[in-house]
Protein backbone atom coordinates (compact mmCIF):
# COMPACT_ATOMS: atom_id res chain seq x y z
CA UNK A 1 0.00 0.00 0.00
CA UNK A 2 0.99 3.42 -0.91
CA UNK A 3 0.77 6.18 1.71
CA UNK A 4 -2.87 7.66 2.17
CA UNK A 5 -3.17 11.11 -0.62
CA UNK A 6 -3.72 14.11 0.43
CA UNK A 7 -7.26 15.65 0.33
CA UNK A 8 -8.02 16.53 -3.46
CA UNK A 9 -8.77 19.76 -2.58
CA UNK A 10 -5.24 20.73 -2.28
CA UNK A 11 -4.61 19.05 -5.53
CA UNK A 12 -3.09 20.39 -8.33
CA UNK A 13 -3.15 23.80 -10.01
CA UNK A 14 -6.35 24.20 -11.83
CA UNK A 15 -4.73 26.24 -14.59
CA UNK A 16 -2.35 23.12 -15.66
CA UNK A 17 -5.25 20.85 -16.84
CA UNK A 18 -4.99 17.94 -14.37
CA UNK A 19 -6.88 16.75 -11.80
CA UNK A 20 -6.68 13.28 -9.68
CA UNK A 21 -9.43 11.86 -12.25
CA UNK A 22 -6.74 12.78 -14.90
CA UNK A 23 -5.55 9.81 -16.63
CA UNK A 24 -1.78 8.42 -15.45
CA UNK A 25 0.61 9.31 -18.32
CA UNK A 26 -0.95 12.96 -17.37
CA UNK A 27 -0.10 12.45 -14.20
CA UNK A 28 3.50 11.48 -14.45
CA UNK A 29 4.15 14.46 -16.77
CA UNK A 30 2.37 17.00 -14.34
CA UNK A 31 4.94 15.42 -11.60
CA UNK A 32 7.77 15.24 -13.88
CA UNK A 33 7.27 18.96 -14.35
CA UNK A 34 6.47 19.85 -11.06
CA UNK A 35 9.41 18.43 -9.81
CA UNK A 36 12.27 20.12 -12.14
CA UNK A 37 10.55 23.31 -11.32
CA UNK A 38 11.36 22.67 -7.43
CA UNK A 39 7.40 21.95 -6.36
CA UNK A 40 8.19 18.55 -4.99
CA UNK A 41 4.70 18.58 -3.22
CA UNK A 42 2.65 18.65 -6.03
CA UNK A 43 5.27 15.98 -7.56
CA UNK A 44 4.70 13.71 -5.08
CA UNK A 45 0.89 14.32 -5.05
CA UNK A 46 0.77 13.55 -8.98
CA UNK A 47 3.17 10.29 -8.69
CA UNK A 48 0.70 9.13 -6.10
CA UNK A 49 -2.02 9.31 -8.00
CA UNK A 50 -0.34 7.77 -11.55
CA UNK A 51 1.57 5.25 -9.05
CA UNK A 52 -2.54 4.19 -7.76
CA UNK A 53 -3.59 3.62 -11.41
CA UNK A 54 -0.65 1.37 -12.01
CA UNK A 55 2.11 3.85 -13.91
CA UNK A 56 5.36 1.83 -13.22
CA UNK A 57 7.33 5.36 -13.90
CA UNK A 58 5.15 7.61 -11.35
CA UNK A 59 5.87 4.40 -8.62
CA UNK A 60 9.65 4.19 -9.19
CA UNK A 61 9.99 7.96 -9.72
CA UNK A 62 8.22 8.09 -5.82
CA UNK A 63 10.16 5.39 -4.09
CA UNK A 64 13.40 7.19 -4.94
CA UNK A 65 11.99 10.28 -3.42
CA UNK A 66 11.15 8.03 -0.37
CA UNK A 67 14.63 6.42 -0.40
CA UNK A 68 16.35 10.16 -0.58
CA UNK A 69 14.13 11.65 1.62
CA UNK A 70 13.47 14.13 -1.38
CA UNK A 71 10.19 16.17 -0.83
CA UNK A 72 9.65 13.80 1.65
CA UNK A 73 10.58 12.96 4.81
CA UNK A 74 13.05 10.19 4.11
CA UNK A 75 11.05 6.37 4.68
CA UNK A 76 13.28 3.11 3.19
CA UNK A 77 10.79 0.77 3.68
CA UNK A 78 7.78 2.43 2.17
CA UNK A 79 10.36 2.91 -0.91
CA UNK A 80 10.95 -0.85 -0.22
CA UNK A 81 7.43 -1.63 -0.42
CA UNK A 82 7.07 0.65 -4.25
CA UNK A 83 9.87 -0.99 -5.25
CA UNK A 84 8.65 -4.75 -4.55
CA UNK A 85 5.22 -3.92 -6.72
CA UNK A 86 6.93 -2.66 -9.13
CA UNK A 87 9.14 -6.35 -9.07
CA UNK A 88 5.83 -8.25 -8.33
CA UNK A 89 3.97 -6.15 -11.91
CA UNK A 90 7.13 -7.79 -14.04
CA UNK A 91 7.51 -6.64 -17.34
CA UNK A 92 6.87 -7.57 -21.12
CA UNK A 93 9.72 -8.31 -23.20
CA UNK A 94 10.62 -4.96 -24.82
CA UNK A 95 8.39 -3.08 -22.69
CA UNK A 96 9.79 0.68 -22.30
CA UNK A 97 9.00 0.44 -18.58
CA UNK A 98 12.26 -1.88 -18.43
CA UNK A 99 14.73 0.33 -17.07
CA UNK A 100 12.69 1.41 -13.87
CA UNK A 101 12.07 -2.73 -13.36
CA UNK A 102 15.54 -3.06 -13.48
CA UNK A 103 16.36 -0.29 -10.87
CA UNK A 104 13.61 -1.42 -8.73
CA UNK A 105 14.83 -4.97 -8.29
CA UNK A 106 18.66 -3.41 -7.96
CA UNK A 107 17.23 -1.20 -5.17
CA UNK A 108 15.56 -3.99 -3.62
CA UNK A 109 18.86 -6.13 -3.85
CA UNK A 110 20.33 -3.16 -1.61
CA UNK A 111 17.64 -3.38 0.64
CA UNK A 112 17.92 -6.98 1.29
CA UNK A 113 21.57 -6.86 1.50
CA UNK A 114 21.83 -4.73 4.18
CA UNK A 115 17.94 -5.09 5.98
CA UNK A 116 16.07 -1.79 6.92
CA UNK A 117 16.48 -1.04 10.92
CA UNK A 118 13.08 -1.51 12.85
CA UNK A 119 10.78 -3.09 10.05
CA UNK A 120 10.16 -6.47 9.05
CA UNK A 121 12.60 -6.00 6.04
CA UNK A 122 15.62 -7.97 7.53
CA UNK A 123 19.00 -8.63 5.71
CA UNK A 124 18.69 -12.00 3.23
CA UNK A 125 22.19 -12.10 1.34
CA UNK A 126 20.74 -15.20 -0.55
CA UNK A 127 18.03 -12.97 -2.00
CA UNK A 128 19.99 -10.13 -2.53
CA UNK A 129 22.07 -12.62 -4.39
CA UNK A 130 19.62 -13.87 -6.77
CA UNK A 131 18.32 -10.40 -7.48
CA UNK A 132 21.95 -9.23 -8.81
CA UNK A 133 22.08 -12.49 -10.65
CA UNK A 134 18.95 -11.77 -12.25
CA UNK A 135 19.50 -8.28 -13.19
CA UNK A 136 23.23 -9.75 -14.22
CA UNK A 137 21.99 -12.62 -16.07
CA UNK A 138 19.09 -11.27 -17.75
CA UNK A 139 19.70 -7.61 -18.50
CA UNK A 140 23.30 -7.43 -18.18
CA UNK A 141 23.83 -4.55 -16.26
CA UNK A 142 27.75 -3.84 -15.26
CA UNK A 143 26.67 -2.83 -12.17
CA UNK A 144 24.78 -5.68 -11.33
CA UNK A 145 27.39 -7.68 -12.10
CA UNK A 146 30.02 -6.47 -9.67
CA UNK A 147 28.07 -6.47 -6.80
CA UNK A 148 27.43 -9.82 -7.42
CA UNK A 149 31.04 -10.99 -7.85
CA UNK A 150 31.63 -8.89 -4.29
CA UNK A 151 29.02 -11.11 -2.96
CA UNK A 152 30.56 -14.64 -4.72
CA UNK A 153 34.15 -12.88 -3.81
CA UNK A 154 32.74 -12.65 -0.31
CA UNK A 155 30.79 -15.73 0.29
CA UNK A 156 27.51 -13.59 0.89
CA UNK A 157 24.47 -15.54 0.42
CA UNK A 158 26.03 -18.31 -1.32
CA UNK A 159 29.31 -20.65 -1.67
CA UNK A 160 32.71 -18.71 -2.55
CA UNK A 161 33.87 -19.30 -6.05
CA UNK A 162 36.92 -17.04 -7.17
CA UNK A 163 36.24 -18.51 -10.46
CA UNK A 164 32.49 -17.57 -10.79
CA UNK A 165 33.62 -13.73 -9.69
CA UNK A 166 35.78 -13.22 -12.00
CA UNK A 167 33.98 -14.41 -15.02
CA UNK A 168 31.28 -11.65 -13.88
CA UNK A 169 33.67 -9.52 -13.22
CA UNK A 170 35.29 -9.59 -16.86
CA UNK A 171 31.75 -8.88 -17.95
CA UNK A 172 31.48 -5.94 -15.74
CA UNK A 173 34.37 -4.47 -16.90
CA UNK A 174 33.72 -5.12 -20.50
CA UNK A 175 30.57 -2.75 -20.08
CA UNK A 176 33.41 -0.13 -18.53
CA UNK A 177 32.86 -0.69 -14.81
CA UNK A 178 35.85 0.86 -13.32
CA UNK A 179 35.59 -1.10 -9.56
CA UNK A 180 35.11 -4.36 -11.25
CA UNK A 181 38.03 -3.59 -13.85
CA UNK A 182 39.84 -2.93 -10.06
CA UNK A 183 38.49 -5.60 -8.47
CA UNK A 184 39.80 -7.80 -11.32
CA UNK A 185 42.65 -6.52 -12.14
CA UNK A 186 43.69 -7.73 -7.78
CA UNK A 187 42.72 -11.08 -8.69
CA UNK A 188 45.12 -11.28 -11.03
CA UNK A 189 47.80 -9.67 -9.76
CA UNK A 190 47.13 -12.33 -6.95
CA UNK A 191 47.33 -15.07 -9.29
CA UNK A 192 50.96 -13.96 -10.74
CA UNK A 193 49.99 -12.28 -13.55
CA UNK A 194 51.52 -9.35 -12.33
CA UNK A 195 51.92 -7.32 -15.24
CA UNK A 196 48.42 -7.54 -16.19
CA UNK A 197 46.55 -7.22 -13.01
CA UNK A 198 48.43 -4.41 -12.60
CA UNK A 199 47.77 -2.67 -15.86
CA UNK A 200 43.66 -3.17 -15.15
CA UNK A 201 44.22 -1.83 -11.27
CA UNK A 202 46.27 1.13 -13.22
CA UNK A 203 43.39 2.03 -16.09
CA UNK A 204 40.66 1.37 -13.30
CA UNK A 205 41.79 4.23 -11.48
CA UNK A 206 42.38 6.48 -14.22
CA UNK A 207 38.38 6.26 -15.00
CA UNK A 208 36.87 5.32 -11.23
CA UNK A 209 34.21 7.92 -10.45
CA UNK A 210 35.36 9.90 -7.10
CA UNK A 211 33.53 8.54 -4.36
CA UNK A 212 35.16 4.91 -5.45
CA UNK A 213 38.85 6.61 -6.42
CA UNK A 214 40.20 5.68 -2.93
CA UNK A 215 39.80 2.30 -2.64
CA UNK A 216 40.81 1.79 -6.13
CA UNK A 217 43.96 3.50 -5.29
CA UNK A 218 44.81 1.52 -2.66
CA UNK A 219 44.35 -1.60 -4.59
CA UNK A 220 46.32 -0.23 -6.77
CA UNK A 221 49.18 1.45 -4.57
CA UNK A 222 49.44 -2.34 -2.91
CA UNK A 223 50.19 -3.78 -6.39
CA UNK A 224 52.39 -1.06 -7.11
CA UNK A 225 54.56 -1.10 -3.99
CA UNK A 226 55.33 -5.05 -4.20
CA UNK A 227 56.15 -5.10 -8.27
CA UNK A 228 59.53 -4.40 -9.87
CA UNK A 229 60.65 -1.53 -11.30
CA UNK A 230 59.95 -3.05 -14.76
CA UNK A 231 56.94 -4.21 -14.63
CA UNK A 232 55.47 -0.94 -13.43
CA UNK A 233 56.73 0.28 -16.09
CA UNK A 234 54.83 -2.25 -18.45
CA UNK A 235 52.04 -1.96 -17.13
CA UNK A 236 51.79 1.67 -17.47
CA UNK A 237 52.08 1.43 -20.77
CA UNK A 238 49.48 -1.53 -21.28
CA UNK A 239 46.82 0.39 -19.34
CA UNK A 240 45.34 1.71 -21.74
CA UNK A 241 45.21 -1.05 -24.13
CA UNK A 242 43.71 -3.19 -21.42
CA UNK A 243 40.85 -0.32 -21.04
CA UNK A 244 39.51 -0.63 -24.56
CA UNK A 245 39.81 -4.64 -24.15
CA UNK A 246 35.69 -5.15 -24.80
CA UNK A 247 34.97 -1.58 -24.55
Amino acid sequence: MLLPMPSIAQAFDIDAGVSSESGPFDLFKFGFNAYKNGQKEDAVEAYRYAAEKGHTGSRWALANMYEAGDGVVENDFEAFKIYAQIANQGIEPGSEDTGFFVNALMSLARYYRNGIPNTPVKADLAQARQLYFQVASTFGIPEAQFQLARMILAGEGGASNVQQAKKWLNMARKGGHAGAMSVFGSLLFEEGQTVRGLAFLTAALSHCRTAECEWMQRLQEQAFASASEEDRTVAVLLAPQVYREGN
